[in-house]
């Protein structure tokens, strides 16, 4: 989560060329991912995408549906939403969507602020473990992997992990 982003959220190309320095910095990452999901499968729209959301809301639901056994059904339903369909995730009608179609009514629970102080707890951990990016992998509470990376970093930080107690969170 972006602490930082407006309720509201952000235009997207606005944000992203201010976050990677150019429009055509920009163009390349998306023109990698977009091959990368071609080879998986995952039929990336960026162009579908207005706004950069504030996820807190998204959040919360992610949270409701862990309350009803839908929390994996749920992230995937936002990941598809967001990322091919362009649906606004940060907005009530957008998160009532993704969730309709994740096997939930969100929609009484979207109005109300129950879930609120368990995100923010968690959110708060996350900053206290120095998570400032996504993604973000803790292996067995003592390593921590920033961002995308090759799976030879994975494979790395396990055998690592494998041979050392739970202990301090190290980071790479």
């Amino acid at each position: 989560m972006n602490p930082t982003m407006p309720t509201e959220g952000t235009d997207r190309v606005a944000y992203l060329e201010a976050k990677f320095g150019s429009l055509d910095a920009l163009r390349r990452l998306e023109e990698q991912v977009i091959a990368a999901g071609n080879s998986e499968q995952i039929p990336f729209a960026f162009e579908k995408i207005r706004k950069t959301p504030n996820t807190f809301l998204a959040h919360r639901l992610i949270w409701y549906a862990g309350q009803h056994g839908r929390q994996d059904a749920l992230v995937n339903a936002l990941f598809k939403g967001y990322f091919e369909q362009g649906v606004d995730i940060g907005s009530s009608g957008g998160l009532s969507e993704v969730a309709e179609s994740a096997g939930l009514d969100a929609a009484r629970f979207l109005q109300t602020d129950q879930g609120t102080e368990d995100v923010k707890v968690e959110e708060a951990a996350g900053h206290r473990l120095g998570i400032r990016a996504v993604p973000y992998f803790v292996l067995n509470h003592c390593y921590g992997i920033s961002g995308a990376q090759p799976a030879e970093v994975f494979v790395g930080a396990i055998e690592k992990v494998a041979q050392q107690p739970e202990g301090q969170l190290s980071r790479k």
